[in-house]
Parts: C-alpha cells; structure tokens; sequence
C-alpha cells in the first residue's frame, strides 16, 4: 500500500530521475500504478524493479505495459527475477514496437522461453532505439540470442551514424554560417572602402579646383614637387621592401605553424599509446583483484563449512550425553524400586531384626542419593562444558561471518577507490586534452590575427598607392590645362613645359612598372591567404579526428564501467544467495531443531 502510494505521488513529480524499487514484492494494484506512473510522469529517465514477480500478475502487467508504450522520457528499465513468462514477453514486445526512447532493458533469470524470445526478436525489426538487452537465465535458444544481439548490433551502428551525421551537420552549419558572416564582413569593408575612395576623389576635386589659381606657383615650384615625388617614390619602395619582409615572414610563420603542428599529431598519438596502455593495466589490476576477491571468497566459505561441521559433531555428543543421562537416572529408578521391594521382604521375614535392617537401609539409601547427587552434578558439569564449547563455536561462525563481511566491505571499497581514481586520472587527461586544444585553438586565432594585420597592410599600400595615381593623374591633368593656357608663350616656357611633361611621363613610366609589381605582390598575398585556409581547413579536420578519437576513448570507459557494475552486482546476488542458503541450511538443520527444543 505505501508503496502504491509513493508511485502515486511520483505521478506529478517534475524532479526525479532514477526510481528504485528492487526488492518490494509489489503485487497488481503496484503494477497498474507504475503503468499510471510510465503514462503521466515527463521526467523519469531509469526504473529499478527487480525481484518483485510483476510476471505473476497478467492483467496488472498488461497495464504496465501499456504505460511503457506511451512513455516517451524513460531510457533504462531493469525487470530481472519478475517471473515475466512468454506472455507478459509479447506484452513488452508490442510497447516497446512503439517505444523510441528506451536504450536499455534488463529481463534477466525470466521465464520467456522460446515464445517470448521470438517476440522480442520480432519487436526489434520496428525498434531502432533500442542498444541493450540482457536475456540471461530465460531459456532461450541460442540462434534466437544471436539473431537479437546481431539486431540489436545494428541499432547500435544505426544510432552512431545517425549521431556522427547530425554532428557532422551542425559542424558544417556552422561553418557555412561563419563563412557567410566572413563573407558579409568582406562586403561590408568592400563598401566602406569604396566610399572612402569616392570621398578621397571628391576631396581631391574641390582640392583641384581649388589649386587652378594657383598653378602658375605650381609651374615656378615644379622642382620641388619632382623632389616630392622622388621622396614619395622611395617611400613606396621602402613600402615594397616592408611587405616583401613581412611576406617572407609570413612564410617562415607558415613553416613554422606546419612543424607545431606536426609536433602537436606526434604529441597526440603517444598520449593516446599511453592512455591505451594504462587502460589495460588498469583492466589486468582489477581483474587480478577480482581473482583474489573470489578466492577469498571461496575461503571463506570453506571456514564456514568446517565451522558448520563442528558444530553439527559438538550438537550430535551433546545428544548422546543427554540419552546416557536419562538411561542412567532410568537405572538408578529402577534400583530404588528393587532396593525397596527386598526391604519390604525382608520386613516380613526378619521382624525380630528390624532396628538393623533399617539402620542398614538408611544407610544404603543415603549412600545411593549421594551417589546419584554425584553423577547429575558430574553430567550437569559436562552438558555446561559442552554448551560452553557450543557457544565459543557459534561465536567463531560469527566472527568468521563478520570477518568475511568486512573483508568484502573493504574489497568493495578498494573497487570504489580504484574508480575514484581512474575517473580523477581520466578527467585530469581530459582537462589537459583541453588545455592543449585551447592552445592550438589560441595559436590559430593569433595566425589568424597576425593574416588580418597583414591584410590591412596591404590594404593601406593599396589606398597609398591609389592615392599616387590620383594625384599623378590630377598633376596630368594640370600639366595638360596649363599647356593649353600657355601655348602662346615664349618658346622658352613651352620647352620648359615640355621637359617637365617628359619627366612627368617618365615618372609616371616608373609608378606604373611598381603598379604592376605591386599587383604580383598581390597574387602572392593571395597565394599566402589560399594556403593559410588550407591550413586552418587541415587543422579543423585535426581538431574532428581528435575529439572524435576523445568521444571513442569516453565511450570505451563508460562500457567498463558498466562492466565493472555488472560484475560488482553479480557478485552482490552470490553473495546474497549463499547467505540465504546458510540462513536456510542453519534453520532447517535438524541438530539445532531438538537442541531447541529442549
């Protein structure tokens, strides 16, 4: 009932997530409960029912299995030692065809059978969700098993494809997203640039304009704009040296960032031999511990058997000393009933000696109680010797118990500390495995910093060098409006204008040879910025090889764990079923029974 009552409650509980039931002899009204409870209940992701026969109750089992199939939240359920039969089997079998969030189930030491194993078999062609099922102990043939681990083999594989396909999915959204934000951020500095490039013009013009007046200054000047320009020249030419510098270090950072990273790989693939050659030692230690738990067990288990012995030899002398006892107090009875039949006859044959013969029966009779007094004293003395020795081995049977307990509880406990530890070394190479991505991760953002510079570099030489032209094209244009002004001068100042047109053309000769040398240099930096994405491309790549080689390491932990766990609980269930059998072999020994008795 408090049972009923407490799922009743869970019915409307938003919190928990595991419920343990084991061992609770729930009966129908519980069942159609936890039906009620599978049906309502949005957060309970593991049910523990194990030992409790729900198998016994057809109808209340129905319902339960009703409940299962309209959960949609619930990813393990253990129903080992339920007495489910093959028809509570097909029962499961047609919920769980519509079940798809249930991930592992437990239908351990059933009766299934053959029936029951054929539906099972026959859910599982609906079922892809489904990765675990243990049917051990339910006498089912061998190719039936088969044929559902080889099923359920495939929703596994199904399940891993169906996960590194979402992955790879969301890795290449978010990278088309990136890009597309790249992309965006191009256009939007390709935008701006223009419109600074037209502002630039536009200010030039009004400066242009501006300077017409003063062009006969100009023509008087013209010197010192040709030095100007000479300056300008070898300015944009220690310009071209500073990027070719700063290209060949890009190259040197290139090669660099290339052996980094080729260390990195190396560094990586050691770590993984050692963590594979830790986990196997790992694995040999807790087996070999395992080994000498069981023998330790097996010991033990041979003391109690001894100490059983002798108890059952103390409790058979015991017995037979009480059996002495009786026949001798028989005995003696008897003898007081002779004694006093020949005192009788001698009464009535010798009644002139009647002051002697009682004299001398008084004597006999007292001698006689003495004696008895002194044989019930010696058995008593004995029969307390024995309990005695009865008690120091009942307490010796304890203490071997106790020992024994304690003896599992510490090798328990060394299996807990032994995880501990395994778990603490495991996230410690985790959070390394992290710090080491996030310094890669923070090398590759300072390349990628260190490109942007680089560009913006380049972009600077461009707008310096766009402001060039503009201004040689503005000084053309100068030059072409004063010769139309000044065509009817002096011949001297047309061959002045002249000569200064030919070394403007000259000049202009050379801006555009480095115009087209700095249009090689922009080939390489694209050149450079191609191989750059390659490398980040590669090193992506890298980064998805490792944590994937990471999720693979995690899953193969969490498998011995899981190992480790069923073992650990195999182990329990001995440990409780030979309990049992010597609580029952001491209740219904038969020794112990007449000793209580009496």
């Amino acid at each position: 009932m408090g049972v009923k009552l407490l799922i009743q409650g869970l019915c409307q509980n938003r919190t928990v997530r595991l419920l343990d039931l084991k061992g609770n002899n729930l009966r129908a009204a519980s069942a159609e409960a936890l039906g009620k409870l599978l049906r309502q209940n949005r957060t309970l992701q593991s049910l523990v029912l194990e030992w409790n026969g729900l198998g016994l109750w057809d109808e209340a089992f129905a319902v339960f299995c009703e409940g299962l199939r309209a959960n949609q939240n619930l990813r393990q359920l253990d129903l080992r030692n339920n007495q489910i039969s093959h028809q509570g089997a097909e029962g499961l079998a047609v919920a769980l065809k519509h079940n798809n969030t249930l991930e592992e189930l437990d239908l351990r030491w059933n009766n299934i059978g053959l029936l029951g194993g054929r539906a099972l078999l026959g859910f599982l062609q609906y079922n892809k969700k489904l990765q675990q099922m243990e049917l051990a102990g339910n006498n089912i043939p061998g190719d039936v098993l088969t044929a559902i681990e080889q099923a359920l083999q495939h929703n596994t594989e199904c399940l891993s494809t169906l996960t590194e396909s979402k992955k790879k999915t969301q890795i290449l959204s978010n990278e088309i997203q990136f890009l597309k934000m790249e992309k965006g951020k191009q256009f939007l500095n390709l935008m701006g640039t223009i419109d600074r490039q037209r502002e630039d013009i536009n200010k030039s013009n009004r400066k242009s304009s501006i300077r017409i007046g003063q062009l006969q200054e100009a023509l008087n000047e013209r010197t010192s704009v040709l030095n100007s320009l000479r300056a300008k020249l070898q300015m944009t030419e220690a310009a071209l040296a500073l990027s070719e510098q700063k290209s060949n270090d890009l190259g040197e950072l290139l090669t660099s960032s290339k052996l980094e990273k080729s260390e990195i790989a190396e560094k990586h693939a050691k770590e993984l031999h050692y963590l594979h050659e830790e986990a196997g030692m790992q694995q040999a230690k807790l087996v070999r511990e395992l080994n000498t738990a069981n023998e330790k067990n097996l010991q033990l288990k041979n003391k109690v058997d001894e100490l059983e012995r002798k108890c059952k030899v103390q409790q058979d002398q015991i017995f037979e000393l009480k059996q002495d006892l009786m026949s001798k107090t028989a005995e003696l009875k008897l003898r007081l009933v002779q004694t006093e039949e020949q005192f009788e006859m001698e009464k009535k044959r010798f009644k002139q000696a009647l002051e002697d013969a009682e004299s001398l029966r008084m004597k006999e009779v007292e001698h006689m109680t003495h004696h008895l007094s002194e044989s019930e004293k010696s058995l008593q003395e004995r029969i307390q010797k024995l309990e005695g020795m009865r008690i120091q081995l009942e307490e010796e049977v304890s203490r071997g118990k106790a020992a024994a307990l304690l003896e599992r509880a510490q090798a328990e406990e060394e299996m807990v500390k032994m995880r501990k530890q395994l778990r603490m070394e495991e996230e410690q190479r985790m959070n390394q495995q992290e710090e080491k991505i996030r310094l890669l991760i923070q090398s590759r953002d300072e390349s990628q910093v260190h490109c942007l510079q680089q560009k913006q570099c380049v972009l600077d030489l461009q707008a310096k060098n766009t402001q060039l032209i503009l201004e040689v094209e503005g000084l053309k244009h100068r030059i072409e409006e004063l010769y139309q002004e000044l065509s009817g001068k002096e011949q001297e100042k047309v061959a002045e204008v002249n000569r200064a047109r030919l070394e403007l053309q000259e000049q202009i000769g050379h801006l555009q040879a480095e115009r087209t040398a700095q249009e090689g240099f922009k080939e390489k930096i694209a050149a450079l910025e191609r191989q750059i994405k390659v490398q980040q491309n590669n090193h992506r790549e890298s980064l998805l090889d490792k944590e994937s080689e990471m999720s693979s390491l995690l899953e193969k932990l969490r498998l011995k764990d899981a190992e480790i766990k069923r073992m650990q609980e195999d182990e329990a269930q001995r440990a409780n079923y030979l309990q049992n059998a010597v609580l029952a072999y001491m209740q219904g020994s038969p020794h112990r029974g007449i000793s209580m008795s009496k």
